[in-house]
């Protein structure tokens, strides 16, 4: 039986298919359908659809109440591929692949598509953002040759594992993005309404921001307007305190009657400008609030939202997000999940022995070699990870090599790789490109903030010691060699993610559960009460099988922490 199929589109809206062989090229004729879901439908035999971008075909499928169980996604694919042979920033779309391939000139990539509130899929979109159609024949032979490069990696099969995850990350991407997060608009205005109190006309602030604001200029003696940084720190600077931000670390501790209402406004001036009316408005739709998730969407593997703020929702927002009637939330959230993945990854003995525990993780580590000091442990293995390696991380860091020296070499041989510009790779084969900085086209991303230089931080190595190709260009060394420490990690965490959600949507093939929200270690199931109880258990054995799948045998274990709740903020 042939379980490989190569789908794609066509001007008119109808599809090419064909049977794949061994070698990726097609095994029999090219079929012409002139409906997408019915040709997919009427083979259920095929047990992997391999096509460019399944942004351009999921959405279609889905909307007809096509379920996809595996894909390949050319276009992604191709993404890690050039990473992984030191050419990431090269063009990564199928028609760019195709032209390398054949040694002719290499079209950019088309514009990313902005977001927009209450976007639709890229079935909608307008056809100056999409790449046009490509040929079945150009396609497969893109694959094929994909297949061979596969081949040629220095893990081939850990690569090739992290090319299907990838893929079935964004299957649940485009699923998610369908069904929604539950979101009750009443609740979310009653909240708002609490927080800063009634609207006036003209689409100024609210009250309690208009109240807050009069506050700091009273507390300076003349007016200022607490949304302006500049005018704050002119009003500080004239007031005798010399500040360089308004961020709140560094205003909170100053002696002056503007910080407390200042530091309230600005909380709240961030819900209103973030999640207030205007964004209740444009974002929720039927009871759903619909971001768009982009699976892959850092270099670290990281999801990003494109649009909506889904990453950063405030936890007194949360309120909001509440079930459907009869129906709950399970919010799992990964324990430990860094340090666990640095226990796989680095095959220390001795954190390896603590990982695979449920147990307080940073308790263990600081009765071995912390005295029992839990937040010195938990700062040692976070400045491990993060690159906190002066003053007191240096010492930390010095306690933890003597107990556990290999996980300490893993982190400490990828920071020293990255000063060197060598290439660096997650356990699957995932690779960190030249210093990049992240967020230019206004996606959001969920996790560790940058750096104040941007430098960043990362994750992902396997011992590669290849150079970068051409185009590399340095930038600091020590900055460089933070974000290559952490991307081992990170990154790693990243490719467990992903086979951990392509396990749980199999669980919940059968049910009527829905997965509807993800972001690096927390998962949200949208279920009916009674299904609850299987979908905790679903997320458990999930874990288990994506530590397997993706680190091998290991007594590493990354629990979850479950809670089945009506409402998100009851999570916590």
């Amino acid at each position: 039986m042939v379980d490989r199929w190569v789908l794609a589109p066509v001007e008119d809206g109808g599809v090419e298919l064909a049977a794949l062989g061994p070698d990726g090229l097609p095994a029999g004729p090219v079929l012409r359908e002139a409906d997408l879901s019915r040709a997919v439908r009427e083979r259920p035999e095929v047990t992997r659809w391999v096509w460019r971008s399944t942004a351009e075909v999921y959405p279609r499928l889905l909307a007809t109440g096509v379920r996809v169980e595996r894909c390949y996604d050319v276009e992604d694919a191709e993404t890690l591929l050039l990473g992984h042979e030191g050419r990431y920033g090269e063009p990564r779309s199928a028609a760019a692949a195709l032209a390398r391939l054949r040694g002719g000139p290499v079209p950019p990539d088309p514009p990313q598509r902005s977001a927009a509130p209450g976007a639709q899929s890229s079935l909608f979109e307008p056809q100056s953002v999409r790449s046009a159609p490509m040929p079945l024949a150009d396609l497969a032979e893109v694959y094929a040759e994909q297949q061979q490069r596969h081949d040629r990696a220095g893990h081939p099969d850990r690569m090739r594992l992290l090319t299907a995850a990838e893929s079935a990350g964004m299957l649940v991407a485009a699923e998610m993005n369908r069904a929604g997060l539950p979101w009750s608009a009443e609740v979310h205005r009653a909240v708002l309404h609490d927080l800063l109190g009634e609207r006036y006309a003209g689409g100024g602030e609210p009250r309690r921001l208009v109240e807050l604001a009069e506050e700091v200029s009273a507390a300076f003696g003349h007016r200022v307007r607490p949304d302006l940084p500049a005018d704050v720190i002119r009003a500080f600077g004239r007031a005798g305190i010399r500040i360089r931000s308004t961020r709140r670390w560094e205003i909170e501790s100053l002696d002056h009657p503007a910080v407390k209402p200042l530091i309230e406004y600005k909380k709240l001036y961030r819900i209103w400008v973030a999640h207030g009316w205007s964004w209740l408005q444009d974002w929720v739709r039927e009871g759903r609030f619909r971001p768009e998730f982009l699976a892959h969407g850092t270099v670290t593997g990281r999801w990003v939202t494109n649009g909506g703020g889904a990453l950063q929702i405030p936890k007194v927002i949360r309120r909001a997000v509440v079930a459907d009637p009869g129906w709950r939330l399970v919010v799992a959230d990964a324990a430990q999940m860094e340090p666990r993945v640095l226990a796989a990854i680095s095959r220390d003995p001795g954190l390896m022995e603590v990982a695979g525990r449920e147990t307080d993780l940073y308790q263990s580590v600081s009765d071995r070699a912390f005295s029992g000091d839990r937040d010195q442990a938990k700062i040692a293995v976070l400045g491990a990870v993060y690159g906190q390696t002066s003053g007191d991380g240096l010492k930390n860091l010095a306690a933890l090599r003597r107990r556990f020296p290999r996980a300490v070499a893993y982190v400490d041989d990828a920071a020293r790789a990255g000063e060197e510009g060598r290439l660096v790779r997650t356990w699957l084969g995932r690779t960190c490109p030249p210093a990049v900085r992240t967020g230019d086209d206004g996606t959001e991303e969920a996790g560790i903030p940058l750096d104040e230089d941007d430098s960043g931080t990362g994750g992902g190595s396997g011992g590669a010691a290849e150079q970068w190709g051409p185009g590399y260009a340095s930038t600091d060394a020590r900055a460089r060699g933070r974000f290559a420490r952490n991307f081992v990690v990170q990154g790693s965490a990243a490719d467990w993610t992903l086979l951990l959600l392509a396990a749980l949507r199999r669980s919940c093939a059968d049910m009527a559960a829905e997965l509807v929200f993800f972001q690096h270690d927390e998962v949200i199931v949208h279920c009916p009460r009674e299904e609850a109880e299987a979908v905790v258990a679903a997320i458990r054995e999930a874990s288990d099988l994506a530590a397997r799948l993706t680190f091998g045998e290991t007594p590493v274990r990354i629990p979850f922490t479950t809670a089945v709740v009506e409402c998100y903020a009851d999570a916590k």
